[in-house]
């Protein structure tokens, strides 16, 4: 009992430690804002973000967050004014154009969709850092603060910047829900959704708009260039773990708000841990586990499900080879040595036939050799009508 103690006395410090984060919850407002603010990003990029996986365009994501970097560098010059609503809408306007762009170019030239999304993210981005230096020697530059747009600081959100992400993320969601059905026929097969009569592109203009605005939201928490984290991660995650589109899109929001509220509590805690990448290693974490421990699609399952095949189909095999053997003579039992079943068979003999007897469908006898089961036999036979079957199918 001497580290009896000793346990309680860390029990109750950690107890303490606990109880103080707790009440820092309540009472440090930053931290509130910052969580809530990390929460919203999360839930609107991981809804929208799914659509963007779905349709194979998650380098359009990331093509519209570096395409709004101009879009906040000339509203603020334009305007002089660095009001969240003003540069906000400059971001929209440049993001909406740079999609806008895209489809032109690959529209009216020969140039592939991927290559288009390349040149708009490159020439915007560049743009875009050209009108950021020129802002930062401006004499209002150190008031202008633009430079947070290209890696995120959660920690300048106010509770006026939250409500605006709230009001935004509520229109996406809004509109999202009323346009389910469009959308989820759109996603799946364009072609039909045309031959219903809907308005492909309208729609497509939308959802993309959508897309665009859910960027927008983010700039402040990740920034430009770990937006489209926010956008791929949480969807390429939830995508590992169901093939329905409703499931697909809840898990995906669950995640992201998962990962922004830990990255916020983890940058509270870790002096001079910025939130943004935080919370990008933290959906990065998700990521990897759900590509290896996902049940329907992970690495870990399929590696046991390749490995569970191969056993079944080796012991199938040696099944049939017993009953080949078992056919030259008269007995369908007479044991046969392990030297003619390695000269016919492949892959692990001994296992498989260890694996036989286990079930009872062969029986080994001195000198190494091995005969079927009257339960074996029947085995061998259904295996051996069942291949036919397919054969002929």
């Amino acid at each position: 009992m001497a580290g009896g103690p000793l346990f309680w006395l860390v029990l109750t410090v950690r107890k303490v430690r606990m109880l103080e984060f707790l009440q820092s919850l309540t009472v440090d407002y930053t931290l509130r804002v910052v969580m809530l603010g990390a929460v919203v990003l999360g839930i609107t990029a991981g809804c929208l973000g799914s659509f963007a996986v779905l349709r194979q365009q998650s380098l359009l994501g990331d093509a519209i967050a570096h395409a709004t970097l101009p879009g906040v560098g000339l509203a603020f010059l334009i305007t002089q004014n660095k009001s969240p609503i003003v540069l906000l809408a400059g971001a929209a306007a440049a993001g909406w154009l740079g999609t806008l762009f895209v489809k032109v170019i690959t529209e009216a030239t020969r140039i592939k969709k991927d290559a288009a999304l390349g040149i708009v993210l490159s020439v915007f981005f560049g743009f875009g850092l050209v009108i950021i230096t020129i802002v930062q020697r401006l004499p209002t530059a150190t008031k202008a603060g633009l430079d947070k747009f290209l890696f995120g600081n959660a920690a300048t959100l106010l509770a006026s910047d939250v409500k605006l992400m709230l009001a935004l993320s509520g229109t996406v969601l809004l509109l999202l829900f009323l346009f389910w059905k469009e959308f989820k026929v759109l996603v799946f097969d364009h072609d039909f959704a045309q031959s219903l009569g809907l308005k492909v592109h309208r729609l497509d203009i939308l959802l993309t708009s959508l897309i665009v605005i859910a960027i927008v939201i983010g700039l402040q928490t990740v920034g430009v260039v770990l937006m489209s984290a926010m956008l791929v991660a949480p969807a390429a995650s939830a995508r590992q773990w169901t093939d329905r589109l409703s499931i697909m899109v809840l898990l995906s929001a669950i995640f992201g708000a998962l990962a922004g509220l830990a990255g916020a509590l983890t940058s509270s805690l870790v002096s001079r841990m910025p939130t943004g990448p935080t919370i990008v290693i933290y959906l990065s974490v998700i990521v990897a586990f759900s590509l290896f421990l996902a049940p329907h699609r992970g690495l870990w399952w399929d590696w046991l499900r390749t490995q569970k095949n191969r056993k079944r189909m080796q012991t199938t095999t040696m099944l049939k080879n017993l009953l080949l053997f078992s056919e030259i003579r008269t007995d369908p039992f007479h044991p046969h040595d392990i030297a003619a079943l390695n000269a016919i068979g492949r892959g692990a003999i001994n296992k498989t036939m260890a694996d036989l007897q286990k079930r009872g469908w062969a029986k080994q006898f001195q000198d190494n050799r091995w005969a079927l089961t009257p339960q074996g036999l029947t085995m061998a036979k259904q295996s051996l009508e069942e291949f036919e079957k397919e054969i002929l199918a």
